[in-house]
């Protein structure tokens, strides 16, 4: 009854030299692997008590076949609390260590964990933030080699110097309410954060153009916003066609971010809805849900 563990199973490639996929379906299924029989050893070989655990950051790249056979446990990631307890009880203690430095020569405020945490780092994990606090102890290390330094603060004015400029930028709601911009929410692997949605119009022929890197679940949601948009433009008190001779334009910004899934669908009905009575989305507001034909959320 071994357990065996198989890592970043999302990352399977399929070409011409074969799809491992295949060969799992068969092992990881507790009804058929009783006598499984492998093309290179050709014995029948019993794997029911055998216990396979496999691990993934994301669903959609596994075969589904493959994934109906498995049990999914989700893990969230790590809150920005969690993160700062985990690096100053254990990585930066650990990366002090590694580099030679005592804690007297390396102190690192809690308002600098939380801007490394928060500008240099984007992630699930911690990963990036323990090489950022190696980073940090190398240069310490090297000044005190030299004699520059002896004993260090680091605070958050210290951080540009030593690992260079912000990476990430929080995202800010819009200066004022606006015509066809929408906030929405995204769900991410590091939690979630807000995305702008944009809508404009143009003088055309009555095309939908999407851009911002969008999967084809947010397309079809988005194809979705716009037949709703046009049903209910008259109700809403336009008199001449709204769409007749223009194209209207939608767009999520992050444009080398895949995004996909429906839960965009409300956002930009509404930010299609603005461009048809003209009216300004109030920009504190953030709005997520799959949107349907008959305009339910």
């Amino acid at each position: 009854n071994p357990v065996v563990m198989l890592d970043e199973v999302d990352k399977l490639g399929v070409d011409f030299r074969g799809d491992p996929s295949a060969a799992l379906l068969e092992a990881l299924d507790p009804e058929q692997n009783s006598a499984f029989s492998d093309h290179y050893i050709d014995v029948p070989f019993d794997l029911s008590d055998a216990m396979f655990i496999t691990t993934a950051n994301m669903l959609d790249t596994i075969p589904h076949a493959l994934l109906d056979r498995m049990e999914v446990i989700e893990f969230p990631g790590y809150t920005e609390e969690e993160k700062a307890h985990i690096v100053e009880k254990y990585l930066f203690p650990k990366a002090l260590k590694e580099h030679g430095l005592s804690e007297a020569q390396c102190r690192l405020t809690h308002t600098a964990v939380t801007k490394i945490i928060r500008s240099y780092t984007r992630e699930a994990g911690v990963r990036n933030v323990e090489r950022s606090l190696a980073t940090i102890c190398r240069k310490i290390a090297r000044a005190t080699v030299e004699g520059k330094k002896q004993n260090v603060a680091i605070d958050v004015s210290a951080l540009a110097k030593l690992l260079g400029p912000e990476k990430y930028q929080p995202l800010m709601a819009e200066e004022k309410d606006s015509v066809g911009i929408v906030t929405g929410l995204a769900w991410t692997e590091a939690g979630g954060e807000i995305l702008q949605i944009e809508a404009t119009k143009m003088p055309g022929k009555d095309n939908l153009i999407l851009t911002g890197h969008l999967g084809q679940v947010m397309q079809e949601s988005a194809r979705a916003a716009y037949s709703f948009a046009r049903a209910r433009a008259e109700t809403l008190g336009r008199k001449e066609p709204f769409f007749k001779d223009v194209d209207v334009h939608i767009h999520v910004p992050s444009g080398v971010i895949h995004k996909d899934g429906p839960s965009a669908g409300v956002a930009m009905t509404v930010a299609l809805l603005s461009l048809v009575t003209g009216k300004k989305v109030r920009r504190t507001v953030a709005m997520t849900g799959e949107i349907t034909l008959r305009g339910r959320v």
